[in-house]
Order: structure tokens, then sequence, then C-alpha cells
């Protein structure tokens, strides 16, 4: 059964190219009618570009249907105003893809500030000003898909890249809440971690690699996590057209008493505290309890 969005209103942000762009494309393929956001500029998030309008103009040469917005993630106003904007056009909002984004990478050493504050304020708050402005409709009509994006910075770590990597596993974080809340009134959120040639990245891939890890072999991947059978509460990595999951996990850990319940008993008990057989994939922050409370009865 193919997967299709006909009568679906989809929000991008940053979709004036790369992966935005990929996503805005292949959504209004499958019948969907797209918001696309952009602020345009450079990926340090300076200067102005009407990308949203070509993006828009590519979108109709298609035969679909689209509308651009220039508004700033940043700024949450906005987010209300676009989203009430998208409801005047179209009707509603059914899929919200977090795809904003901005790289001020740098060492932490050398890293200013405002440097780490801006960075963190379009990935994470900008995510959650879009989110907010569209969760009321969401769950007033009783259905929306949200996908936040993730990056393995965020994940695993990445030298230079401190403010990002904050950012990106704050939103891994949120999707963890969001999907609990959203739950009863059919909202699912899920998380993707991407990896592709874009503008983003466009001096850090070999031209060989940046070819290969083009948007389109992510967009499937996001499309899906945005369907109406979608799953939730999923991290998937993808890029060059390979997709896997991502999972936080918790060991069964050990109880520890008496001269045991010291920094010295950690120490004696580090290899037991870390085995990873049998370990756990908590789906609410309330399972790190549950196994504290079964050791205890145990």
């Amino acid at each position: 059964m193919s997967i299709r969005f006909d009568n679906r209103v989809a929000i991008i942000t940053g979709a004036g190219g790369g992966l935005g762009r990929g996503y805005a494309l292949e959504l209004a393929r499958r019948g969907a009618k797209v918001v696309v956001n952009d602020l345009g500029g450079s990926r340090d998030g300076t200067g102005h570009s009407d990308a949203a309008l070509k993006v828009v103009e590519e979108i109709e040469t298609l035969g679909g249907e689209a509308m651009a917005n220039g508004g700033n993630v940043t700024d949450y106003g906005q987010m209300v105003e676009m989203v009430a904007k998208a409801k005047e056009r179209f009707g509603t909002v059914h899929v919200l893809i977090n795809n904003a984004g901005v790289l001020r990478d740098k060492s932490f050493a050398k890293m200013e500030p405002e440097d780490f504050k801006f960075v963190v304020d379009v990935h994470l708050n900008g995510s959650a000003n879009c989110t907010k402005a569209v969760w009321d409709t969401m769950r007033d009509q009783n259905y929306g898909r949200i996908l936040m994006t993730a990056s393995s910075t965020g994940l695993f770590g990445n030298f230079g890249q401190a403010n990002y990597g904050a950012a990106k596993l704050g939103l891994a974080g949120l999707t963890k809440t969001l999907y609990l809340e959203g739950a009863k009134y059919n909202v699912r959120v899920n998380t993707i971690a991407p990896v592709a040639g874009t503008r983003m990245t466009e001096d850090i891939f070999p031209e060989a690699a940046f070819a290969l890890f083009n948007p389109e072999s992510v967009a499937p991947a996001a499309l899906y996590l945005v369907s109406e059978d979608s799953p939730t509460n999923a991290i998937v990595g993808a890029g060059a057209g390979v997709f896997h999951a991502t999972y936080v996990t918790m060991t069964k850990g050990v109880r520890l008493t008496g001269d045991d319940l010291t920094p010295e008993g950690i120490a004696a008990h580090w290899e037991q505290i870390t085995d990873r057989s049998g370990e756990i994939v908590p789906q609410s922050g309330g399972e790190q309890a549950q196994v504290i409370f079964g050791h205890l009865q145990g």
C-alpha cells in the first residue's frame, strides 16, 4: 500500500534547500499541501534569501499546492502567525517537520557563549516554538505527526560541536516527553538523525560522498515517520539509503549496601554496573525508578 498525504497539510521549517526542500517536494508529490518555511541566509544563520519562494514554485510546477513563509523559528510569535496563515489558506495542519538549523562550529575552548546560545536557540528552542504553535490544533483534531531533527553529534558526540550536540540531544529528549503527552490525542512524535550532503556539510564531505549522501536518500525515512501509520518515539538514522534505529538503553544495574555503598564500591562493581547483557529500553522516565524498586524488592 502506497503512503500518501492527500488532504494533509505539512509545515517544514528550513525548507528552502537541502533536506527540507527534499521533504517538501516529496510530500507534495504524494498529495500534501505544503508550507515552506525558510528564513534564508547562510548556514551560520546570517543573511536572507527568497529560497522558500523558489521551492513553492517547484511544487506548483509539479501540480501541487504550497505557500512560502519567512518566519524565524526563534520567534514564537512568528511561528504562531505561520500556523494561523497555514490554517487560513489550507484549513489546518497535520504534519510538522522541524528541520531548520545552523552551524557555528568551534572547539568549546574557543566558542563564544553567544554562539552556543544561538545554535541551541535555533535548533532546540526553535523546534519547541514550532511544535507549541501547532500543538493545540493537532490535539483538537485528534491527529498530528511531528518530526524532530537530531544528529549523530547529539546522540554520540563530535569534536567542535558542543553547541550543536547539546541542542540535538535535547531534541531527542523533547520527543520522548511529547510522544507521551500526545499519545491519547493521536499525536505521534519521532526523531530523525540524517546524514546528508547539504549547504551545512558541503565543505565537510568529500565531493564523491557529498553526491552519494543526497537529501533524496533521507526523505523516505522522514516521510514514513510523519505518515498516518508511523511509529512514535522512534529515533531513526538515515543517509545514502541506509537506515538504522538508535535507542536510549539502561543496564540492569546492581544494588550496593553496607561497605559497598561508597565510591570504592562503585569502582569495585563498575564492570557489573555497566554490563549491557539484558539491558532494557525504557519507554518513560518512570522505568528507571521501577528498576530500582525491583532491586529493593529482590
